[in-house]
């Protein structure tokens, strides 16, 4: 039974439940299964630089809007296929986010928080007055994609999704039990320690933020088409809270708190769609109770009654 409880079995019914549900859903159910993809990615991402690097930076919602928008951009101004404007999302945030770590590198611990809160709420300001680019308040309206299969492009995107999700899960956890991930952890635990250890602060910093800012791009990306329309109002501070929710109550540096913190909080916004202001009552409720009474989030309280679910950084066997 233990076995049949392990990660392994867990997500593999998870995947393929996931694989076959679009025979089985309507078209809105198929758009919140896209919604759960997209902030598995946002999580994971938000999740290296919070929860293994200890970056306590709040960006990933304004590079979220930039991948959507570079993704909308790229496609209704430019003609550009979404088959390339998909990476030029990501790339494009990623870019954004290199270039905000840079004096972020200064900061730390509260201030970084508050300086990267500001970036966040100056991009949402960019977004509704810079007409010309962004088309302001209106925002920009994206037609359907031609993905050239048969039946409705929503089902082959939500496909799409799955699959971007699952590629970069796979490439975290590689990420992750490699030196650069034992390196994030290093400088979580002591930044003087990780110097000692002849760790380069600066390069391994801008490596996390990069990598969070290329999964937030790409998230969004992903989301502009699903909604038909890129406006600031998707990433607000609404959105900041959001996503800070879903890795604190999923659990901080863990690859599995992530994605049950997406589903799970998926379900809430769900739960309460029709109320944005009990939304926000209930995440900002969540992360509270979270906090006080399950430090470790969900994921933490499977370790806790079931050992399978430890998350080593190093594979077995690997001595590096």
């Amino acid at each position: 039974m233990r076995k049949l409880l392990s990660p392994v079995p867990i997500f593999a019914t998870l995947l393929l439940m996931a694989l076959i549900a679009p025979l089985f859903l309507n078209q809105y159910k198929i758009f919140v299964g896209n919604l759960v993809f997209i902030y598995i990615i946002l999580a994971l991402g938000l999740n290296l630089l919070l929860g293994y690097a200890g970056l306590l930076a709040f960006v990933n919602a304004a590079l979220f809007g930039i991948g959507a928008y570079a993704a909308a951009i790229a496609r209704t101004k430019l003609g550009i296929p979404y088959g390339i404007a998909l990476p030029l999302g990501g790339c494009a945030a990623m870019v954004i986010g290199v270039l905000v770590a840079l004096p972020a590198l200064r900061l730390s611990g509260l201030y970084l928080a508050l300086a990267t809160v500001a970036f966040a709420q100056f991009a949402v300001w960019v977004f509704a007055h810079w007409d010309a680019v962004t088309g302001g308040p209106t925002g920009i309206r994206m037609a359907a994609i031609d993905y050239g299969t048969p039946g409705a492009w929503e089902t082959t995107h939500y496909y799409v999704s799955l699959a971007i999700a699952v590629g970069l899960t796979v490439v975290t956890l590689n990420i992750l039990r490699s030196r650069f991930g034992r390196a994030f952890v290093a400088i979580r635990e002591s930044e003087v320690a990780a110097e000692g250890l002849a760790i380069d602060l600066t390069r391994t910093k801008t490596t996390v933020y990069a990598l969070s800012a290329f999964y937030a791009g790409t998230a969004g990306a992903l989301f502009a088409p699903i909604l038909t329309i890129v406006v600031p109002e998707s990433y607000d501070l609404f959105q900041v809270i959001v996503q800070f929710a879903m890795v604190v109550v999923g659990g901080l540096g863990s690859i599995t708190g992530a994605i049950l913190g997406a589903i799970g909080l998926i379900g809430v916004q769900e739960v309460l769609r029709t109320t944005k202001e009990l939304q926000e009552i209930a995440f900002g409720g969540m992360i509270l109770l979270t906090v006080l009474f399950l430090p470790g989030g969900l994921a933490g309280l499977l370790r806790k009654h079931l050992h399978e679910w430890r998350e080593p950084l190093r594979r077995k066997g690997d001595h590096r």
